[in-house]
């Protein structure tokens, strides 16, 4: 036998290895609708990962026309209910880009807002176990801008009024966290920074619950600073605003000016 038929005979065998069992793929010759409908009932059945799979094979093969742009919202949600955040902002970033006019991108936008609001869940829940000075917001700063985005694009949205409430949450979050960072700096002693942050919170978030308390640290850092005026000042804001708030009295036995009771 010459060389060269050991050669041929060599790569036939190779060919022939090649064709494992392993990398045998089920869905050869499914048309769009079958790889379609396989991938939903993966997601029923709450086989995110298959889903992913299918839909992605599915926009490969046949990457023009609805089955493939459903396929990548799809793909997107399947990433979110896999707890793949990058991944599913990715997807919802990649549709809006190809497809700002699609009648569903409304969509895409609010599974958007959802994945960053729920990247930072917990956010109010969290205070009393968790130093919000070392907590990034950026999630919630991320999900409020999707959220506002989508409700000023699409006001009659199905989405728009969910979109709405989680905004409202959104700011009280990121008032309380701006007044946390501010009280961290004021037991610290770093009086300015928290002036600063206090300030932050009420012009950056007015009307939030944190209000009340940012306005009661801005006496206290003013004070600290030597600053009677502003002091003053801050202090007549919050008496006219909350004259209820546990803040202006420190109670029958205290000889401590109100503005060092916290």
């Amino acid at each position: 036998m010459t060389l060269r038929s050991l050669a041929v005979i060599g790569a036939l065998l190779l060919a022939g290895c090649s064709a494992t069992p392993d990398e045998y793929d089920e869905t050869a010759g499914w048309n769009a609708q079958r790889l379609y409908s396989e991938a939903k009932e993966s997601m029923s059945d709450g086989g995110y990962d298959r889903a992913i799979q299918m839909f992605e094979k599915l926009e490969a093969r046949y990457p023009y026309g609805r089955y493939a742009q459903q396929a990548q919202l799809e793909t997107a949600y399947a990433y979110y209910k896999s707890d793949e955040p990058a991944s599913a902002l990715a997807a919802c970033d990649r549709f809006i880009k190809l497809h700002p006019n699609h009648p569903n991108v409304d969509y895409a936008y609010y599974l958007k807002g959802l994945v960053n609001f729920n990247e930072d869940l917990g956010l109010l829940g969290s205070l009393a176990n968790q130093d919000l000075s070392e907590r990034d917001p950026r999630a919630s700063q991320e999900a409020f801008d999707t959220f506002r985005e989508l409700v000023e694009r699409f006001p009659e949205s199905r989405y728009a009024n969910d979109a709405r409430q989680r905004m409202q949450y959104l700011v009280n979050a990121l008032g309380w966290h701006e007044v946390h960072v501010a009280r961290y700096y004021l037991r610290r002693g770093a009086y300015l920074a928290a002036a600063n942050r206090a300030q932050s919170a009420l012009i950056t978030y007015p009307e939030t619950p944190a209000t009340e308390e940012a306005l009661y640290i801005l006496t206290q850092a003013y004070d600290k600073l030597g600053m009677p005026k502003l002091r003053d000042d801050a202090a007549r804001v919050l008496n006219a605003n909350f004259p209820q708030s546990i803040y202006l009295s420190g109670g029958p036995k205290s000889d401590k000016p109100w503005w060092q009771l916290w």
